[in-house]
Formats: structure tokens, C-alpha cells, sequence
């Protein structure tokens, strides 16, 4: 699709889901604080260095774009998720792999509990109800307080925190199963996207209520129906305020491997909104070719580790069906950090490059590179490294010992 044919269409400054359409086919789902602002951001010049070739595919195939209107940037996030799950678009590929992703579950007990549970865990549980997948784990927090304030509810800490919960009205009234309960079935109507369905509810119970004199309660269902009608989603507005489709910040830390060059291995690991995403390890051993003039240095006997590392990249990012990283990790100095910007450079990519500096115990003593990551994803880029270093080691004992065998 292109840009001469957005501007003929007029789309709202409102919050919402969009659809990248190839005639009736759903090619791509996406929210948007702004619709207008998000779907414009997918026709700038950088598209390829910030979001890569597989949303650039899916621009160019699409030949129309639809969208939907929603009352908040919370029903948005909800509403995403549902049509993800519903159609399978082709280009919604991390949403497809979704066991890293996080889960909306209620539990099944006489007072159900509210939980966030990691996509690799629900099947090992039984749940009276599962939402999701969720691919921002800091966005689904936040959706869940705003949800929590309209509908108190128990969560796995409620046991250690209940005083404190009730203090600020995070539960409501436990002696009342009834009046629990519906907030436990309006928080399912929620996250199926039946907001219409909670208010006629909420109408109803409100009533009753004020029929039978309960007016505490009524007055308790009058300030929900208040509170949905007025979502109040600020925090989700600044945290979806950005130029492209909201998703996880995805480290990926590089390491190498070896005995004084010989049996030498890479490895990729990766860390998404702080979790460490180990389905999504990559292991590079030898196999012919590199960055560096065609020779192959993973198994080389000869030790260089910044060209392996170059190798390792190189043939990472030759997977363009694999999500891009938001950041590179690699461990050691500026030979490293420089060996990873020539790939990137070779490959007109622009992505962020930090190195661990260890001491002479290997441990942690400096971040190099650029320093608004080191700071903010600090313990984020340890905690990669630390992965990569791990695994690495792990790999090339593993490659070793098969070596020795006759």
C-alpha cells in the first residue's frame, strides 16, 4: 500500500484497533492510542530499521486498511489480543509464539482469584478462564490496576496483603460471595470485550439493590457503571505513545565460546520486558562463511572472538522471520561493540549496542556503549549476559565432549 493512498483516507485521532487488509484478508492487527498517528508511522522512511523486513512485507502486500474505534486505550489492549487469538493474522509472527506472552487467568475456587500467568505456564494449571496472550507485560499490568479499581478482586498476594488491600479498596467485601462473584463475571465480560454487556448487567443489579433498600450496594454499583463509563487510562496513554506498534523490549545477548580456539561456538539468549525467553535460545556452531571475507571462524583454531561474533550476528539477522531486537548485548569491550555496529552497518540496521566490561574474577564492572540503555535496562542487561555467558559455556562442554568421542 502506498502513502498517496492513506491520505485519502480519513482516519480518527481516537483510540483503537487497526487491520492491514489484503482485500478481505487480515494481514496485520495493531492498537493505537491515536489511529491517525499509528497508522502513519507505517509509511516513514525508517520502517525497515525500526520495525524490519517482515512489517515492510506486510505494508507493501496490504492493499487497504479498517479499523475500529474503542472508548479507551485499555479496551484497545483487550480488544487486540482477542482478534490475535480469533484470526492468526500471517505478520502478527510474536503473537503467534505466544508462550513467552502473559495470560489473564481466573482461578477456579469458591472466591476465584485475578492472576497473570507467563503463556509457558497455563497449560500445567487448570483455570476457570484464560485471556490473552498479552504481549506487554508492563502494558498488562497497568491494565489490570485500572481494571482492579472498577472491580476489586483477589490475586495470589492478596493472602499476604489483605489488610493493606482493603485499605486502598482492592477487594471488596468478602462476606458478600453474591456481590463478588459479579465482579468476578464483569471482569470475564471485560476481557471478552462485552463492555455493553457489563453496564446492562450493572443497570439491572443496581435496581435490584435499590428495590430491596441495599443502598450501599446500589451506591456501589452507581460508582462501577461511573468508572467504566470514565475510564481513566493515563498511564496506559504515556506508555502507548510511541511511533510504532507498542511491543516487548527485546534484548538479545551474544556470547562465544572456546578451549584456546578450538571447539569454538556462539549462542544468542534473550530477555523480553525482563524475563529471560529460553525457547527462544539460539545455538551457532560451525558451518562455512562468516562476516569477514567468506572464511569460517566459529571452529576455527585460530581464537578471534570479535569475528565470531560478527559471524554469530550476521547469521542471526539473515533470519528475518525472527523478531528484531530492541537491543544487543555482547560481552567485553569496544572491539566487540564495533565488530556488531560493522554487521549492522553492512545491513543498514539501527539497533542500540552495549558490552559488559568484566574484571579479572569475569565479574560485572562497567556497561559500555550507550548509556541511556545502560541506565534504564541495567539489571535487564546483566541479567542477558549473565544468560549468554551461561549458556555458552554450557553449549561449548556439551560440543567438546562430542569431539572426544571416537
Amino acid at each position: 500500500m502506498k502513502y498517496e493512498n492513506l491520505k485519502k483516507l480519513n482516519i480518527p485521532d481516537k483510540a483503537g484497533v487497526y487491520f492491514f487488509m489484503k482485500r478481505k484478508q487480515i494481514l496485520y492487527i495493531g492498537k493505537a492510542t491515536s489511529l491517525k498517528d499509528r497508522v502513519k508511522s507505517y509509511f516513514g522512511n525508517d520502517l525497515i530499521q525500526t520495525r524490519g523486513p517482515i512489517i515492510l512485507d506486510m505494508v507493501f502486500q496490504a492493499d487497504k486498511i479498517e479499523w475500529q474505534i474503542t472508548d479507551s486505550v485499555l479496551e484497545a489492549i483487550i480488544i487486540e489480543a482477542n482478534l490475535i487469538k480469533k484470526y492468526q493474522p500471517k505478520y502478527n509472527t510474536k503473537e503467534k509464539s505466544d508462550k513467552s506472552f502473559n495470560y489473564v487467568c481466573i482461578t477456579k475456587e469458591k472466591l476465584p482469584k485475578v492472576v497473570i500467568i507467563r503463556g509457558k505456564d497455563v497449560k500445567h494449571r487448570v483455570f476457570d478462564k484464560a485471556y490473552g496472550p498479552y504481549t506487554s507485560g508492563t502494558q498488562l499490568r497497568e491494565a489490570i490496576k485500572i481494571i482492579r479499581r472498577i472491580f476489586p478482586f483477589l490475586d495470589d498476594k492478596s493472602k499476604n496483603y489483605m489488610e493493606f488491600y482493603k485499605q486502598i479498596n482492592l477487594v471488596p467485601d468478602l462476606d458478600d460471595r453474591k456481590m463478588y462473584l459479579q465482579n468476578i463475571r464483569n471482569i470475564k465480560l471485560f476481557f471478552s470485550g462485552k463492555k455493553k454487556q457489563i453496564l446492562k448487567n450493572l443497570q439491572k443489579e443496581m435496581k435490584e439493590y435499590a428495590r430491596k433498600r441495599e443502598f450501599e450496594k446500589a451506591g456501589e454499583i452507581k460508582r462501577q457503571i461511573f468508572a467504566l463509563k470514565h475510564i481513566n487510562d493515563v498511564a496506559l496513554i504515556s506508555d502507548t505513545k510511541i511511533s510504532l506498534p507498542a511491543s516487548l523490549f527485546r534484548i538479545e545477548a551474544y556470547d562465544i565460546a572456546h578451549m584456546g580456539g578450538e571447539n569454538m561456538v556462539g549462542v544468542m539468549t534473550v530477555v523480553e520486558d525482563g524475563e529471560v525467553i529460553k525457547n527462544e535460545y539460539k545455538k551457532f556452531s560451525a558451518r562455512g562463511g562468516s562476516a569477514f571475507g567468506g572464511k569460517t571462524v566459529l571452529g576455527n583454531s585460530k581464537a578471534n572472538d570479535t569475528a565470531a561474533l560478527a559471524e554469530v550476528l550476521e547469521r542471526r539477522l539473515a533470519h528475518t522471520e525472527w523478531s528484531y531486537p530492541s537491543l544487543i548485548v555482547v560481552d567485553g569491550g569496544m572491539a566487540q561493540i564495533n565488530a556488531i555496529k560493522s554487521v549492522l552497518s553492512r545491513l543498514n540496521l539501527e539497533i542500540p549496542v552495549v558490552s559488559v566490561l568484566k574484571d579479572e574474577k569475569h565479574k560485572p564492572k562497567d556497561i559500555m556503549g550507550d548509556k541511556k540503555f545502560s541506565i534504564k535496562y541495567k539489571r535487564e542487561i546483566l541479567l542477558a549476559n549473565s544468560e549468554a555467558h551461561r549458556f555458552a559455556i554450557a553449549y561449548h562442554k556439551n560440543m567438546r565432549n562430542r569431539n572426544f568421542l571416537p
